[in-house]
């Protein structure tokens, strides 16, 4: 009976040393042709840091032409909800990946098309800015309503820099376009 067990347990142990041996091997591997591929980079979670909505910046309207704060001449309304990130570390810098789940509602005075929002992904330290950049992602809204998943890569940070900063996404309009500043 003590054979048995023995036998067993040394099969299971075999299997697992196999295994952790295949997991932890991040050295160049060897792709279908036979050559040594470049390692990748390790994804890391526990120096990624955090993704934050501002209440200020989670939601954004577009108005009819000449219209303000007027609830019946809304032509869109969009919102951003939940979020998300992935880091990967290399010798100088922490790149991350950012995702934010939002949705569009056509309002009274809008209708079925694609809209632009303006969605910003901002890095700081606390002090400094370490990344901004401002996109205009289209959305196409059909039968009222649309749910859109928004992914900002290649977010690099100087290396270091995940136990400190914090990441912002939201809408931001920028500066008006097209307006001349009167003299």
């Amino acid at each position: 009976m003590f054979g048995k067990i023995s036998s067993r347990l040394l099969g299971i142990s075999l299997l697992v040393v196999i295994a952790g041996c295949n997991k932890t091997d991040t050295g160049g591997a060897i792709d279908a042709g036979g050559s040594a591929a470049a390692p990748t980079p390790a994804v890391i979670q526990g120096a990624c840091p955090q993704v934050y909505l501002l209440d200020g910046t989670a939601t954004y309207r577009t108005y009819a032409k000449g219209a303000k704060d007027d609830p019946t001449k809304i032509v869109y309304q969009a919102s951003l909800a939940d979020t998300t990130r992935q880091c990967v570390q290399n010798e100088s810098q922490l790149v991350m990946t950012v995702v934010v789940q939002g949705r569009v509602v056509a309002g009274p005075a809008g209708g079925a098309g694609t809209v632009n929002l303006p969605i910003r992904v901002a890095a700081t330290d606390g002090k400094n800015t370490l990344y901004s950049e401002l996109t205009q992602y289209p959305v196409d809204v059909q039968n009222g309503s649309a749910q859109f998943i928004f992914t900002k890569a290649n977010v690099a940070l100087p290396g270091g820099a995940g136990d400190f900063a914090k990441i912002y996404i939201g809408f931001d309009e920028g500066p008006a376009a097209g307006k001349k500043k009167k003299k």
